[in-house]
């Protein structure tokens, strides 16, 4: 099991950018959408401080958000890229499950990928996702190229929000009506 201060906090700065959009929905009226806490397992506490001071992710987790837009529920999951490919790997099956019985519930999930290098933002429909899982379930590639995006989901940048990711949520909502 990995530790609570290792790989977890890979991804902290675009959780709090994803936090204080969020935030500014909220305030606006816009979303409600709440930061799903990451279940842990103490090992290790200071007496004086009562402080955890080694603990372990265990292992079943959901999305790291979920709530509503508009009256639409809505969950994702945020994940930082580096390279020009995203690895399966920084998904569970136990997330990609939960998300397809979310959205059989008439909710909608999402990843919200930021990749780095690029210094660019995009919203990777549910349905696109499941097209690679099911790739790599199938003995196919273990991971996406950056070039198998959909460039429509590009999160812009501006508009009021740190990641304005309600913009390519609207454009999912619209297309899946017609």
């Amino acid at each position: 099991m990995p530790s609570w201060n290792s790989r977890g906090l890979r991804g902290s700065a675009l959780e709090e950018l994803i936090n204080m959009t969020n935030e500014k929905y909220r305030e606006n009226r816009l979303a409600l959408i709440q930061k799903v806490p990451t279940p842990i397992t103490p090992v290790q506490m200071d007496q004086e401080t009562r402080h955890i001071t080694l603990a372990y992710f265990e292992q079943k987790s959901t999305v790291d958000y979920i709530g509503v837009v508009q009256g639409v529920p809505v969950c994702f999951d945020a994940k930082e890229c580096a390279a020009d490919t995203f690895a399966l790997q920084n998904l569970h099956a136990h997330q990609v499950a939960f998300m397809e019985d979310f959205e059989r519930q008439g909710g909608v999930a999402f990843l919200l990928i930021y990749y780095s290098k690029k210094e660019r933002y995009f919203y990777l429909r549910f349905a696109k996702m499941k097209e690679f899982w099911n790739r790599m379930e199938q003995g196919g590639r273990k991971s996406f190229r950056f070039e198998e995006i959909e460039e429509e989901y590009e999160i812009p940048k501006g508009h009021g929000a740190l990641v304005p990711y309600l913009i390519p949520l609207q454009k999912d909502l619209e297309n899946r009506e017609e």
